[in-house]
């Protein structure tokens, strides 16, 4: 038996044990067969009268594996066993997972210590407000550069079939990224196969994911100061951001780009993303000086190139990063800049459900 299989089944005996009313008779793993079985049952006395439970658990509990696993174990009880309560378990499950065993009818155990399970006037019901870091981190891997690249294309087009071939050509990055990306958005259900391609089932569970994972783009921050104010700003700065050979070299950023793409509210300070060469038209055409305190301007040189790849031009010249990159900035940015996102969101990055 694998160690995290044991550690399930002492996790359901220490639940079980603080419940007075509950007596634990039997936790009996099932035993190794060609065909499916349950991983262990609980055998209950409940003020006397038996009870058991079915207890599947998954290594694995992402939507779409969860899915099947329960209906595995549905299926199971009512031939088997009618009388039982089924829980799945498994080393950590996503709220969207708990929600579908609540859809299910099934309860649940995770090694996290979430919970919930009802079974003859019994109810057990815990959460644990915090991921775990291993799911931390495999969330924070799918929103990575390169595959916030895929990202970024598969949201400007929602409710587009993809091919693996065509999202590697347009973002830039390799099948291999590409299907990596794939199967992580289908384990979640954030996605589905179709006769045409991958298409996104979830979009805005997906943004909302990646908002919740979301840091700064690394890179170079810089901060000056202009002379420049109003008008005569925002015509340098166009004339600066125009595209060259096809390619944007900086581009308004944060509230400066919400402010073209869904306006809220002003700051005092403009905000761009800009590479070396757009950094020197940034400055010259704004006549930047370097400011350690009092600055009006705040320039981002980031080390993903993609995310001036990325970009929409809602006036001539104003080169703006795009609604979900904006989105993102936005929602780090404090108060304001959550109320911003939101309001940004609702304008422009809103899907059918």
């Amino acid at each position: 038996m694998k160690e995290a299989e044991a550690r399930a089944g002492e996790a359901l005996r220490r639940l079980l044990e603080k419940v007075p009313i509950v007596q634990i008779e039997d936790i009996e793993h099932a035993a190794a067969s060609g065909h499916w079985e349950p991983y262990l049952s609980a055998r209950l006395l409940v003020e006397g009268r038996r009870h058991l439970l079915i207890c599947e658990y998954k290594s694995n509990a992402q939507p779409r594996h969860a899915r099947s696993a329960l209906l595995e174990l549905r299926d199971y009880v009512a031939r088997r066993a009618p009388h039982a309560t089924p829980v799945f378990m498994a080393p950590y499950l996503s709220p969207a997972v708990r929600q579908l065993c609540s859809e299910k009818g099934v309860g649940y155990l995770d090694l996290e210590g979430n919970a919930r399970i009802a079974f003859d006037g019994v109810f057990i019901e815990r959460m644990v407000a915090e991921k775990p870091a291993a799911e931390r981190r495999e969330l924070k891997s799918l929103f990575k550069p390169k595959s916030a690249q895929v990202l970024r294309a598969m949201l400007r087009e929602p409710s587009r079939a993809w091919r693996v071939a065509e999202l590697s050509e347009i973002s830039g990055v390799s099948l291999g990224h590409v299907s990596n990306v794939r199967t992580g958005l289908m384990d979640r259900e954030w996605a589905h196969a179709s006769d045409d391609g991958l298409v996104l089932s979830l979009p805005d569970a997906l943004l909302d994911a990646w908002r919740d994972s979301y840091a700064a783009p690394a890179g170079e921050r810089m901060r000056f100061y202009t002379p420049l104010h109003g008008s005569a700003l925002e015509d340098a700065a166009r004339s600066a951001l125009g595209t060259q050979d096809g390619a944007a070299h900086a581009a308004f950023a944060s509230f400066s780009a919400a402010q073209w793409l869904s306006p809220y509210g002003r700051t005092g300070t403009h905000y761009f993303f800009a590479d070396d060469k757009g950094l020197r038209r940034l400055q010259e055409a704004l006549k930047l000086a370097p400011a350690s305190k009092g600055e009006n301007v705040a320039v981002t040189v980031p080390k993903d190139a993609g995310l001036l790849a990325d970009t929409v031009e809602p006036a001539p010249g104003a080169v703006c990063t795009s609604p979900i990159q904006t989105y993102l900035d936005l929602s780090i940015a404090g108060e304001r800049g959550v109320e911003a996102a939101e309001h940004l969101r609702l304008e422009r990055l809103s899907w059918p459900q």
